[in-house]
């Protein structure tokens, strides 16, 4: 199960649908059944979060953070939390000329990717994610869209 929560003081027309259905699209990719959560909020809590866990004092467009544990109550993994700044993704959208619904959904894709375990610290691991995240980005239909760094 995805679930979808949304920083109560974040204004957005975005259907967290379309963030569910990027993260089911991962993880059919990938062969994973597991839960997981898509935060959709705003730059403060994503500079917050960056400052706190790895010294970045700077917004972001999207934080990850696996779990990997199992739920008691359900017995079934759960993968972790992903973060979405959707102010920053909106304006990612703006300058590579596409919507933010396709924004979204490459950000969740590759926060979902990383809660399996993909980074892109390295050129061999980035050439992994990349071709995972193009796979899934064609699946969506949003093909040739990458992530901006």
């Amino acid at each position: 199960m995805i679930h979808i929560e949304v920083n109560p003081s974040l204004q957005t027309d975005l259907a967290p649908g379309v963030l569910e259905r990027a993260a089911l699209v991962v993880l059919a990719h990938q062969s994973v059944d597991g839960d997981l959560t898509i935060v959709m909020t705003d730059d403060a809590q994503l500079r917050e979060l960056n400052r706190y866990y790895l010294d970045i004092d700077a917004p972001t467009d999207v934080l990850s953070f696996p779990a990997s544990e199992t739920n008691p109550e359900t017995a079934r993994r759960y993968l972790g939390d992903i973060l979405i700044s959707i102010p920053r993704a909106a304006e990612q959208a703006r300058a590579a000329s596409h919507t933010l619904e396709a924004e979204a959904q490459l950000l969740t894709a590759h926060g979902t990717l990383h809660l399996l375990g993909y980074d892109h610290a390295e050129a061999e691991e980035k050439a992994r994610m990349w071709k995972a995240q193009a796979e899934v980005l064609e699946r969506l239909g949003l093909s040739g869209i990458e992530i901006q760094e």
